[in-house]
């Protein structure tokens, strides 16, 4: 309680409310434009953060996070095109309100179920992180490896359709995490001769690389064929019957989306689909759903808000992101010299409660800005596309001078991009590639210790009841797919789709 009201105070004093603000609206603006989200506002956006205390800097990527998380909905809702991946459910029902003439009553009642979202969702991280950052604890090298591959398991299988695309992904990026001198043999891996490379590739530039310059560069192929359509905001406020529709599929995902967010792989993009497809299945007017039926926007959004706090959970006890854009806050963590983990809630109480305690108030400055600034948002998504991309290039290219001051990572910055942009039109998922680059070095390390303290035995790897359900889940995570479809077989309802 004392940790919690020093949170409280630190989170409270000007310069710390300051940067919730500007994260949340920042992340809002970044978060809404079509093809980008929450990993490319944050990695865009990280920049700012350098040379800021670490207390603030951690709000500061919180509030853009979830401020991301908000605005991904406003392009669903006004143009059908989804800033990421956890606003598509957006798309099924918040569109064609906008066509009713709604989009003002679909932005607002997204707004209220986005903030009911993460505050239960906060609420739930202050009552289930302390005992699994005690949980944490118990894990050694053995326990962490497995917990990687897990995770990275995890974010294949979820890649339906694209299992293969999603395990070559992985591997390039484990590849990537070993250029670089080894630090147990300091032996040159990798390099080609080239000093620059012998701490290894930085994964911020290969992660602005390819969410910033790779999407922006996709994104230019199809500029010309970008309709531009006349946005009818119509009024601001939901009506009580939308309210009333809403309010139980709201409280309902809000809890769903947080533990699916705890998981590791899992995100908003899953949270949302199983809330509305939840939502669906149990409601009286099923076949209103697509047609602008108010709590198929709410349930989805209410999901993905509260999501994306239970993300925070096993990045901050574990060290180990559980989404793409974790992954990103994760890297940019370590270069403020915050390292996640299980002893952060022991060695810097106050930093955790400061986060949890501008959470609560990040919420409200949102539902602040995301009602008021309804006109403003439209407005912003009518910047031309030729005026906007060619901004975040720059603002990437800022970024990464910043990181080293070298213009030799200029190069890597477009030769990343230009692989996302690959990646891209290839239709490989990004996802595994990123945490693979950014957990690949600490997997590769762990597995070596294990293998050093047991004397090389591989049995250390089911030496404990941790290490054995980690196994399992992850041969349970890689046969997932199949698990599925031969259940919709069974129930007669034919092979599972893409």
């Amino acid at each position: 309680m004392d940790a919690f009201l020093e949170g409280l105070l630190t989170s409270l004093q000007p310069i710390n409310i300051l940067w919730i603000c500007v994260g949340g609206f920042l992340g809002t603006i970044v978060g809404m434009l079509p093809g980008l989200g929450p990993a490319t506002a944050v990695a865009v956006l990280i920049p700012i953060t350098f040379g800021m205390d670490a207390t603030s800097a951690l709000i500061l990527m919180a509030a853009i996070y979830y401020g991301a998380m908000y605005g991904g909905s406003r392009s669903s809702i006004l143009l059908n095109t989804p800033g990421d991946g956890s606003a598509i459910a957006a798309t099924f029902d918040g569109y064609p309100m906008a066509q009713k003439g709604q989009a003002g009553q679909a932005m607002a009642l997204s707004a209220v179920a986005s903030f009911i979202g993460g505050i239960i969702a906060t609420i739930g991280f202050v009552a289930l992180a302390k005992p699994l950052s005690a949980f944490a604890i118990q894990f050694g090298p053995a326990e962490y490896f497995l917990l990687m591959l897990l995770t990275l398991s995890a974010i294949i299988s979820l890649s339906l359709g694209r299992m293969v695309k999603g395990l070559i992904a992985m591997s390039l990026g484990l590849l990537l995490s070993t250029i670089g001198v080894d630090t147990q043999t300091g032996v040159y891996r990798f390099t080609f001769g080239i000093p620059h490379l012998s701490e290894g590739l930085d994964f911020l530039i290969v992660i602005i690389g390819i969410y910033a310059v790779g999407e922006v560069l996709f994104n230019y192929l199809n500029i010309d064929k970008q309709k531009k359509e006349k946005k009818e905001v119509g009024k601001i406020w939901f009506t009580k019957e939308q309210w009333k529709r809403s309010k139980w599929p709201i409280l309902r995902s809000g809890p769903l989306g947080f533990i699916i967010g705890v998981l590791p792989g899992a995100g908003g993009s899953i949270a949302s689909m199983l809330s509305y497809t939840t939502e669906k299945q149990i409601s009286k007017k099923p076949e209103e759903f697509g047609k602008g039926a108010p709590e198929g926007l709410a349930a989805p959004e209410s999901a993905n808000n509260a999501a994306s706090v239970g993300a925070l959970i096993p990045l901050l006890t574990m060290g180990i992101p559980g989404s793409g854009t974790t992954a990103v806050m994760l890297g940019a963590l370590i270069m403020l010299g915050i390292r996640p983990g299980p002893l952060l809630f022991e060695n810097d109480p106050g930093m955790v409660w400061t986060l949890v305690n501008s959470m609560f108030i990040g919420n409200i400055a949102l539902i602040i800005i995301n009602i008021l600034l309804v006109g403003l948002l439209v407005r912003i998504l009518d910047t031309p596309a030729k005026i906007l991309y060619p901004i975040i290039v720059i603002l990437a290219f800022i970024g990464t001078y910043t990181l080293g001051y070298s213009t030799v990572d200029f190069f890597f910055l477009l030769i990343f991009g230009y692989f996302g942009l690959l990646l891209k039109i290839l239709d490989f998922p990004i996802a595994p590639l990123i945490l693979a680059i950014i957990v690949g070095g600490d997997m590769e390390q762990n597995f070596r210790m294990s293998l050093a303290s047991s004397g090389g035995s591989v049995g250390i790897f089911f030496g404990s009841t941790i290490a054995v359900v980690l196994v399992v889940l992850t041969v349970l995570s890689l046969f997932y797919p199949l698990i599925i479809q031969s259940i919709k077989k069974l129930r007669g309802a034919g092979p599972a789709a893409d």
